[in-house]
């Protein structure tokens, strides 16, 4: 397995020059926020790196009815907990540390890029408790949320089922009102990750459900916490709550994480309590899946960087024709296009991150975040994938080959772009719900930014980019009118026809928006840059131009094939 590394100068420069994110932290100073990075890249190199093969090796089984982990997860997950990692972005009110979102996403991603399969884990149990902690009764919380913190109890989202995959609204799992306050569940659920594990002494499953005479569809589904063991009235932990693991999926990737079928009272003994208000679950429930949705986005990004970064560490050292890869044109395109890609998706997600922040003080930005939601989530997971494909390209037969760990990385990115709603799903949110439905104002104001950024003087050293940034905010405006005429004439298939064009065209100049505006902070610290730093900052630059020349061209044809009024593809048969 190839040495773990981290571009330490990116992710400074992302957090600390260009969104300056220590300016608004009172208690923690660009140097604490730097040691808590370090930190932490340390804890991932030696705890959760080395437990990533592993994990793929030997995945998850089934022993006496009990889901097995990886020891090696067991170690990890222990320390992780115990350093307070888990506890990082959380109110000091519940043992929490308090810390900016960005920093958490980064925390997250550094992570995930070393071990996805692992931190599924932590990073589901935290969204669980998150929606809780936010819907979740007094009781709820009160018996939850010590255990959840400390490690003890994980958590799960349970909405896929047999018959209702990316269709939430078919859910057929029941709950049926019991004398005692509580329901009877009955149901069976698929495809959920960590569903049983013997990392946790107990799972808190968050459970969509419907309540008898419950109107049909997504209206109809309410929110229940569902303990894998019965709580007693004194917080211990009582018999089995009659929630089974039926079956392992055997996977693609991710090997290390269990993806589980839950039966849910097959012996009719299953008690949940209800989160929220009855009929409210798809709502609560969004609370969950827009966080697992940015996760996802995650996955993507984490992986593409550190999947760069160990191609670029090979071909530094692997020697062909008299000499090394980085040399060769072809090699170099590759690896040019996979850093300024991976660099982007890193520049959009922490800028995200960043948004949760600034939406404390101004509630407006939560439309913006929105917005971006699904553009991480499926630009980030389908773009992640295409990075980790080249870095096999690059290594070649060895990335072929288990020896170096490559091929990992395409195995386990590509279920990013299929859960937590298809990367085909997230772009029918993202143009009926997230544009359409409030008249295209969140992306107008989005390309207000943008345009802020196209006129400033410094800019018009790019006027060549620029130039192509704007044709593209034009053409992204015909878009806009033509979806919106669309909407007005009830023609929602020619919208949901071009919705995944639409949306890869919106990531394309979102990113090459944010690596201009990184490029014109990178170009005013040259001047009085050390020399490794000058380099850096060139190639911040770089990361501008080939991103335009190699991925913003994109949208050229996008447009055309958008525009196109004949829609061929819907009058033809397969």
């Amino acid at each position: 397995m190839a040495k773990y590394i981290t571009d330490t100068k990116d992710v400074f420069f992302n957090l600390f020059e260009y969104l300056k994110i220590h300016e608004n932290v009172e208690d923690l100073g660009e140097d604490d926020l730097k040691e808590v990075i370090r930190e932490f890249d340390k804890f991932v190199e030696n705890e959760i790196y080395p437990a990533r093969i592993p994990g793929d090796l030997e995945g998850v089984k089934i022993e006496d009815k009990q889901v097995k982990v990886t020891q090696s997860y067991h170690k990890a997950l222990k320390a992780y907990y115990e350093n307070g990692w888990f506890a990082l972005a959380m109110e000091e009110d519940i043992g929490g540390m308090p810390a900016p979102m960005s920093i958490y996403f980064l925390i997250n991603s550094l992570g995930t890029g070393a071990n996805t399969a692992f931190m599924m884990y932590p990073g589901l149990s935290k969204a669980a408790l998150n929606l809780l902690l936010a819907k979740g009764s007094q009781q709820q919380k009160e018996a939850i949320t010590g255990p959840m913190m400390e490690g003890r109890w994980g958590g799960t989202m349970c909405l896929t089922e047999p018959e209702a995959g990316s269709d939430v609204g078919n859910c057929k799992t029941m709950a049926r009102p019991l004398d005692n306050g509580k329901y009877n569940i009955n149901g069976v659920k698929i495809f959920i990750s960590g569903g049983d594990n013997d990392l946790y002494e107990n799972i808190i499953h968050l459970v969509l459900a419907r309540t008898p005479g419950a109107p049909e569809g997504v209206k109809g589904l309410s929110l229940f916490l569902v303990s894998k063991y019965k709580i007693n009235e004194d917080g211990a932990l009582g018999e089995i709550n009659d929630v089974i693991c039926t079956k392992i999926e055997e996977k693609m990737g991710i090997h290390g994480s269990a993806t589980c079928e839950l039966s849910f009272g097959e012996n009719n003994n299953c008690e949940g309590t209800l989160v929220g208000e009855e009929f409210e679950g798809i709502q609560n429930m969004f609370l969950m899946m827009n966080e697992a949705r940015l996760i996802c986005g995650i996955q993507g990004e984490s992986q593409a960087n550190l999947a760069y970064e160990l191609t670029k560490q090979y071909a530094e050292e692997r020697s062909q024709f008299g000499k090394n890869l980085l040399e060769h044109p072809d090699t170099k395109r590759m690896l040019l296009k996979m850093r300024s890609m991976s660099r982007a998706m890193r520049a959009l997600s922490l800028y995200t991150g960043d948004l949760f922040d600034k939406a404390q003080k101004d509630p407006k930005v939560e439309e913006e975040i929105a917005l971006l939601t699904p553009v991480c989530k499926a630009y980030c997971s389908d773009r992640g994938f295409e990075v980790s494909v080249d870095a096999v390209q690059v290594h070649g037969g060895y990335g072929y080959c288990t020896e170096y760990g490559i091929e990992q990385f395409v195995r386990d990115s590509k279920i990013a772009t299929i859960y937590e709603g298809t990367n085909g799903i997230q772009a029918i949110d993202f143009v009926m719900r997230k544009i359409l439905k409030d008249n295209g104002e969140s992306m107008k104001n989005l390309m207000a930014k943008i345009t802020k950024t196209l006129s400033s003087p410094s800019a018009g050293n790019w006027s060549n980019q620029v130039g192509q940034i704007g044709k593209v905010l034009q053409n992204g405006q015909g878009i806009l009118d033509k979806f919106g005429k669309s909407a007005q004439n009830k023609d929602f298939d020619n919208i949901l026809l071009h919705s995944t064009d639409f949306l890869r065209f919106c990531g394309n100049v979102i990113c090459a928006w944010l690596l201009l505006d990184q490029a014109i902070e990178a170009e005013s610290k040259v001047g009085n840059a050390s020399e490794e730093d000058k380099e850096y900052y060139q190639s911040k630059i770089d990361d501008f131009i080939t991103f335009c020349r190699h991925y913003l061209v994109e949208n050229d044809g996008l447009a055309t094939l958008i525009l196109d009024e004949s829609s061929q593809e819907l009058g033809m048969k397969i």
